[in-house]
């Protein structure tokens, strides 16, 4: 059977309904509400939004697929040798769908997870995958971000042993805020415009990108078991503020999905759900030497080998 955008789509809904069932499992108080909604341009979605669970603040698993005039900014990204970057682009139509997911814990034990999975192609037969997972924690626990890391690689490895590093490097340099000099977490794996390449179909790497998909929700239910008892109090609760307002720092002035959805006239309460309910920013605040604040501001650099 010949894979296409419905397949794609249908598959994404699919997983959205299995990951939204999980959560829930994992929360045990909260459940997800659901908004459908459809874009003037073309194309619309689901988003289903949790708060004020026992375990999840705020959380976000939102599926759309959108279609339209093929927007400027993509043909002024660095050159690519895929044909989107070739010829007049005047006329060209896009389709993208995609499961896009962030999840703001409660308890600052508990890290905050982002996951997004998308399809793209253009009306001149360019089509290529995207996606990844990264980590967030407030407090790094070295043993949480090796797991977590191996989980990844495990994925990457039955695919293509060379996709563990490239990505995990390529997610390092994405979510880092420059002006902090720091990375925004623990990083994890991050891709764009994959297709055809290593001597691999577009179908193998289909099947990469749905194993990615389908890793969410074993590996971070498995991290909410760990940490959603550990005692915290108010010093937690604080830091944990301020590593918020880092990840709202990233989001919107480096990230690209954000970027995309505001420039594609997409709807605005879903891209910003990545957005924490609650943040922080105090002036000049200092870490404490030896604190596992300081630990773990240590740790938020490019290039740790996790697995």
């Amino acid at each position: 059977m010949e894979v296409n955008r419905e397949h794609i789509s249908a598959w994404l809904q699919n997983l959205q309904d299995g990951i939204c069932q999980a959560l829930e499992q994992a929360d045990g108080r909260s459940t997800f509400k659901e908004e459908q909604w459809s874009r003037e341009e073309g194309g619309g979605g689901r988003s289903r939004v949790m708060e004020n669970g026992a375990v999840i603040e705020k959380g976000g698993v939102m599926f759309s697929a959108v279609s339209g005039k093929a927007p400027d900014f993509l043909f002024k990204e660095r050159a690519h040798s895929d044909s989107a970057q070739a010829g007049n682009h005047e006329g060209l139509t896009f389709f993208a769908t995609g499961v896009s997911i962030v999840i703001h814990p409660q308890s600052p034990m508990v890290p905050i997870i982002h996951m997004n999975i998308r399809y793209f192609e253009m009306s001149n037969g360019t089509r290529w995958l995207g996606g990844g997972i990264d980590l967030t924690p407030h407090y790094i626990v070295d043993e949480d971000a090796t797991w977590f890391h191996q989980q990844l690689k495990a994925v990457c490895d039955k695919h293509n042993p060379a996709y563990y590093p490239e990505f995990k490097t390529w997610a390092d340099n994405y979510f880092y805020i420059a002006h902090r000099k720091e990375t925004r977490g623990i990083g994890g794996i991050f891709f764009d415009r994959l297709n055809l390449r290593d001597g691999m179909s577009f179908e193998q790497n289909l099947a990469f990108w749905k194993e990615v998909g389908e890793a969410f929700a074993p590996v971070y239910t498995e991290l909410i078991r760990r940490n959603k008892d550990k005692a915290f109090d108010e010093t937690n609760k604080q830091w944990q503020l301020l590593r918020r307002g880092r990840y709202v720092e990233f989001n919107l002035v480096y990230d690209k999905g954000t970027k995309f959805g505001l420039e594609t006239n997409g709807r605005v309460e879903s891209i910003l759900m990545s957005l924490p309910a609650q943040a922080g920013w105090l002036y000049d605040y200092k870490t404490a030497e030896g604190s596992p604040e300081r630990e773990t501001l240590n740790k938020l650099k490019k290039g740790l080998a996790w697995a």
